[in-house]
């Protein structure tokens, strides 16, 4: 019988769990070509809808908006209109670098994550005019009869129309790591995958209509959050408007007030204005951003955004997926008991559990989980095919929900035969011969259990050709303990977290003393011991701050979302991983989304800030490493750069109440400017990382970018130029040498001796660390050719310096470094 013609879509706004309903049919010949390609049209592509990526023109003007950015552009329209073109030159550089930076990193983020996409892009098999059909799964139609098989994905969302020992593993919808059996007349979804089984289902819903599809629509919706750089400069650039634009209105009031001309004195608060600003900031910040990205993108962790980098840095609360993050995400036999303890106990123990068996001796583990764990755990002792070989299956009586144990009998060659059974350990006692060694492997069963693990007991029984499934009297072989475990790893990672002041909360669909046993495996419980279920997590989210909570069990996808809305409220900053689509609206909730690649859905993928290829923790606790990285590094800039900017605007105010001429000329303010911030502030992005970098607290949330402690050093390390600065102009007047050159001079000199100061203390480095040093020894270059070459001369108003003149300005230059230095190590 031929599917119906005419399968209307529900609205997509419509219940997820109301999908539409054509006339059931009957498994036979299925739609003809014709009609298929006629609903493909109707219906479109069975595939996940994306959101078109942003047109050129639109990237840009993305990456426009940045705050910092902005202020630049202001202070570069200032340079435009005094005709200062080498600082207008340099301006449009950086914003011209920092916007390439932003759209060459989002576009390569885009190849990465399509190429992922493109390798799990799914087949199925359909009827089609009456003939098995394996097709893309973007081909199928509603209406189709789709084939399921063992490790088959499920293509869409149907019904079941037949259906043999059918068992799905739902946990990329649902959360729960334990496959769960359907039978006809029963709904499946699309992700889910065939762990055991087989099914026939009629397609009722397709792309975005399927419940895969409806998710993915409401998660490509949410609003994304700033991130707490984003935050944090836009609040800086706020305060640098309203501190530049005050400094220049006093020095234009001051230089009045002494009868300076007016032209000349907004050329110099003009001036002052454009060297109070870090110009490099923003391409400091793209670099380090995307130098982060690369260094990630070497240790298999994708970026999407930018801002993504420093934001995992950040991070305080890391809300944690179980299934395939923190464990192995596959079942393995870890524990084996027997009556009788030693390997001849064992190897019997494992031979019964590939016997009584249907799963395939094959690498791609296709079958039910528990079993593909007992064929793979047996392959290491001995060759599972032999065993089958030797004790051929005669007859069986597969597992049953009501009994909860299956049933084989074998014969060998010798005409012997052997009845196995296994199955739930209460089941399995109840064919055991002796009640004594039953009420052992009972206990024991319930331990194991009590510990997390799934626990299988094995049983049989050898005779001659009577021997029968019926029969009962078998022996107690042991008891095989199943989890999926741990990765390596993990617990490592999660200390070195803890040391960096992360909490990691365990968030899993999983039942409670699944996720009570791994989280205590993983040390999870040691400081955060409670455990909160889904049904009480509303109460205990309205008592305040769950900071005792260590595992948030039984979970729905909707709960997840509430819980990190909840930390954040609370000031956390936190960073979700997952890799289902039940995770993908936390995913995109989070501060920060980190989903997998390999086992990852591409719904989470999209939904993601961060893609951890190799789906490794190892990777993300590098990737806070990275961030923490580039977040010190930019608040290094900040110190050096500002403080310059301070040191500049002192000495424009006091020099004159000290009898000096004016200090700098605006051309020589403007040309410190753009050494000094140019090549060794740059430089500062490419600076590695702090050895104590993830033994440190993450930084509140609310904590200013110039906070803890920065703005105190900024104003001494400022003062500190400053001063040598104004001692070098009043030797000079004492000397009768050029007091602007000198003090010309000295003000550079300070401030690259201070970024020498400020380098992150690490005792060896690769040429490719030195680039502070290397940018410090070419700015020192430019400013002596400055004082020495005639054309700069004219252009900057210098003039040359005795080798006494210059040793001075030198000496004094050095001092703030050392300062600075001694007090670094205090």
């Amino acid at each position: 019988m031929v599917a119906p013609r005419d399968v209307e879509p529900p609205d997509v706004e419509d219940d997820l769990a109301a999908p539409a309903r054509p006339e059931r049919p009957v498994p036979g010949s299925g739609l003809s070509v014709d009609e298929a390609r006629r609903l493909l049209e109707e219906h479109g592509p069975n595939r996940i809808p994306r959101s078109r990526p942003p047109r050129m023109l639109g990237r840009v003007l993305m990456q426009l908006r940045d705050p910092m950015l902005l202020l630049l552009l202001a202070a570069g329209v200032f340079t435009t209109l005094t005709g200062d073109v080498p600082d207008t030159l340099v301006i449009g550089l950086v914003v011209v670098l920092n916007t390439v930076l932003g759209v060459v990193q989002e576009w390569r983020a885009e190849r990465a994550i399509a190429a992922l996409d493109r390798l799990a892009a799914p087949w199925a098999v359909v009827i089609r005019d009456g003939a098995p059909t394996r097709l893309s799964a973007e081909d199928v139609v509603p209406g189709d009869l789709l084939v399921l098989g063992a490790g088959d994905v499920v293509a869409a969302d149907g019904e079941l129309v037949e259906a043999h020992r059918l068992q799905l593993d739902e946990s990329a919808i649902t959360g729960e790591s334990e496959p769960r059996e359907r039978a006809v007349g029963e709904q499946v979804e699309a992700g889910t995958v065939t762990t055991r089984g087989r099914a026939v289902a009629v397609v009722t819903r397709t792309g975005a209509t399927s419940g895969l599809g409806r998710i993915a629509a409401l998660v490509a919706q949410a609003p994304r959050r700033s991130t707490p750089l984003q935050q944090r400069l836009t609040r800086l650039s706020g305060q640098l408007v309203v501190a530049v634009a005050a400094l220049a209105t006093l020095v234009l009031l001051l230089g009045l007030a002494r009868g300076r001309p007016l032209v000349d004195m907004i050329l110099v608060a003009v001036s002052l204005a454009v060297a109070a600003v870090p110009e490099s900031l923003p391409a400091v910040v793209s670099i380090a951003l995307a130098t982060g990205a690369h260094r990630m993108a070497q240790r298999h962790a994708v970026v999407r955004a930018l801002p993504a980098v420093e934001t995992l840095g950040s991070v305080t609360v890391l809300a944690s997926d179980k299934t395939g993050t923190l464990t192995e995400g596959k079942m393995v036999v870890e524990r084996l008991w027997t009556p009788a303890d030693g390997e001849p106990a064992e190897r019997d123990l494992l031979r019964d559990g590939v016997l009584c068996n249907d799963a395939q001796d094959s690498i791609d583990d296709s079958g039910d989980p528990l079993e593909v764990a007992l064929v793979n755990a047996a392959r290491e002792v001995f060759p599972v095919a032999a065993a089958r070989q030797e004790w051929a299956r005669l007859e069986e009586r597969p597992f049953d929900n009501q009994v909860r144990r299956m049933l084989t009998l074998h014969r060998n060659d010798a005409g012997r035969r052997l009845l196995v059974c296994k199955g739930a350990a209460e089941a399995v006692a109840e064919l055991l011969a002796d009640d004594q060694p039953a009420q052992r492997s009972l206990l024991a069963a319930e331990e194991l259990s009590e510990a997390g693990y799934r626990v299988l007991m094995v049983a049989d029984r050898e005779g001659d050709e009577l021997l029968g499934l019926d029969d009962a009297g078998l022996r107690l072989v042991g008891l095989v303990a199943i989890s999926d475990p741990p990765r390596a790893a993990a617990r490592g990672v999660i200390d070195e977290l803890h040391g960096a002041g992360i909490r990691l909360v365990l968030v899993t669909g999983d039942n409670a003393g699944t996720a009570r046993a791994v989280a205590a495996r993983l040390g999870l419980l040691d400081a955060t011991p409670a455990v909160v279920e889904g049904a009480d997590l509303s109460g205990r989210l309205a008592q305040g701050p769950p900071d005792d909570v260590g595992v948030f069990a039984r979970i729905r996808p909707e709960q997840k979302v509430e819980i990190v809305e909840h930390l954040q409220q609370c000031g956390e900053v936190v960073a979700m991983t997952g890799d289902g689509v039940n995770d993908a609206p936390a995913l995109r909730r989070a501060d920060i989304g980190v989903a997998m690649g390999d086992t990852g859905t591409e719904v989470a993928r999209q939904a993601a800030d961060v893609v951890l290829v190799d789906d490794n923790l190892e990777t993300l606790a590098h990737a806070v490493e990275e961030g923490r990285r580039v977040y010190t590094n930019i608040r290094t800039f900040l110190r050096y750069g500002i403080s310059g900017g301070f040191a500049e605007v002192a000495v424009m105010l006091l020099g004159p109440f000290l009898g000096m001429p004016i200090p700098l000329l605006p051309a020589q303010i403007l040309w410190i400017n753009m050494l000094t911030h140019g090549l060794p502030g740059v430089a500062f992005s490419a600076e590695p990382a702090d050895p104590r970098t993830m033994k440190q607290p993450s930084r509140p949330p609310q904590e200013s970018i110039l906070g803890a402690g920065l703005l105190r050093q900024i104003a001494i390390a400022g003062s500190l130029i400053g001063v040598v600065s104004l001692v070098a102009g009043l030797l000079a007047l004492q000397w009768g040498a050029h007091v602007q050159s000198s003090v010309f001079v000295t003000l550079a000199f300070g401030q690259l001796s201070v970024a020498l100061a400020l380098r992150a203390p690490v005792a060896r480095r690769r040429l490719r660390e030195r680039m502070v040093e290397l940018a410090v020894a070419g700015a020192v270059l430019l400013q002596l050719l400055a004082l020495y070459v005639p054309l700069l001369q004219e252009l900057l108003g210098t003039r040359p310096l005795t080798a006494s003149e210059l040793a001075a300005a030198g000496a004094l230059g050095v001092l703030p470094g050392l300062a600075v230095r001694v007090f670094r190590g205090r």
